[in-house]
């Protein structure tokens, strides 16, 4: 596969679940999914950032973009429920891991922050591998391409 088919095939397979990372913000607030409690070290769970119904917002932004894709690109109807589930969830691991490390919410941690929720979708998206909709090199040029895609985004989202 040459490298134009293969950063198009990564953007197919991870669109849904940038669109389900970002979605939170823009539908977020309300109640914390971790209740306001802290864990054993005395640190919030997740942090006030990180709602019920920015996961959910997530969740249905991630899954219709997420329908689009099998009906496009003839992905397994299970695609459009992994993907943003699967980036919605290390999103959460990566929020547990900076309150673990005392950086605020919105707080930068770099690395975590660009592939926590690629990671978690690339996870969610196993049970998949016998349809081919995801390869090796596929996951390798996700997690290569999206710390800059990342960054670009926060830029442009920061100076607007």
């Amino acid at each position: 596969m040459d490298i134009a088919a293969l950063v198009i095939a990564a953007l197919e397979f991870i669109f849904p679940a940038y669109c389900a990372n970002a979605a939170p913000v823009l539908g977020g607030g309300g109640k914390p999914m971790d209740f306001g409690k802290n864990f054993t070290d005395g640190k919030r769970i997740f942090g006030a950032n990180k709602t019920f119904r920015g996961f959910f917002v997530g969740l249905a932004i991630g899954a219709a973009v997420g329908v689009m894709d099998c009906v496009a690109f003839g992905f397994p109807w299970l695609f459009a429920l992994l993907t943003p589930i699967g980036a919605l969830l290390g999103d959460l691991v990566g929020a547990f891991l900076k309150r673990r490390l005392n950086i605020a919410p919105g707080g930068l941690l770099p690395i975590v922050d660009q592939v926590d929720f690629v990671v978690g979708a690339l996870v969610f998206s196993l049970p998949l591998l016998p349809f081919m909709v995801i390869n090796w090199e596929t996951a390798v040029t996700v997690l290569l391409l999206t710390p800059p895609i990342h960054l670009c985004s926060r830029i442009s989202w920061h100076t607007s």
